[in-house]
């Protein structure tokens, strides 16, 4: 356990946390913008092993075709993954090392009980911020959830499809094709988890403006606010 966390009962971040967060968060934005520019050569999304402009499509995206932006897109795109996937990883393994996960993002007990869950809920509904989350002792219950599928689940399929669609590593991997139908249904299944995460990202920026952002921006750029500065 790190010691800024031990020694205070709020949400503090030890450097670890503090650096993979903002990486792992530029690199997400750089994979979005190379991603939809990608995304533009062809707009449709398939099932299955193939797909082209001129074939029938389970989602046609409301995006205009323009293969000029491919080049750029894919190399940002290659080089901005592996960013993400080096310190996504780096981060869930100190998490599970060190215990974070559990002490900090597992949901406890009395946070799963349905009454608790629904007064959650009803307060996220109302779209207000609540000041007093800020300086909360712990994650409230959605919080924990969310991130939860985000670092098991959205964040890995992401990873896993991407890979799916890259012939080198498929070459050696076949196995990736049977676990995801194929390599259009794997970038189906990508960009919907990509777009899973850009919906977390969009709550999760909104969460943070509504509630006390100043505060909550110190704690994730210095570790703690300055006035909550041990003596």
């Amino acid at each position: 356990m790190a010691a800024d966390e031990a020694s205070s009962p709020g949400l503090h971040h030890p450097l670890w946390v503090r650096a993979a967060h903002w990486i792992v968060a530029a690199s997400f934005v750089t994979l979005a913008v190379s991603g939809t520019a990608i995304l533009l050569a062809l707009p449709k999304l398939f099932w299955g092993e193939t797909g082209a402009n001129d074939a029938p499509a389970w989602i046609t995206l409301p995006l205009p075709v323009d293969l000029e932006q491919t080049g750029w897109g894919r190399n940002l795109h290659f080089a901005s993954a592996w960013i993400f996937a080096t310190f996504g990883v780096g981060y869930l393994a100190l998490a599970l090392l060190g215990g974070r996960l559990w002490r900090r993002l597992w949901p406890d007990r009395d946070q799963v009980r349905l009454s608790h869950l629904a007064g959650e809920v009803r307060a996220h509904l109302s779209l207000r911020g609540d000041g007093a989350a800020a300086t909360a002792p712990r994650y409230n219950a959605l919080q924990k959830f969310a991130y939860l599928a985000v670092i098991l689940l959205l964040a890995p399929a992401m990873l896993l499809t991407g890979l799916t669609m890259a012939p080198g590593v498929t070459a050696a991997v076949p196995e990736l094709f049977t676990l995801f139908g194929g390599r259009q249904s794997a970038r189906t299944l990508h960009f919907l988890s990509a777009l899973g995460l850009v919906l977390f990202l969009g709550i999760h920026v909104w969460q943070v403006l509504a509630n006390r952002p100043g505060l909550l921006l110190r704690r994730m750029i210095l570790g703690r606010a300055r006035r909550e500065s041990a003596p």
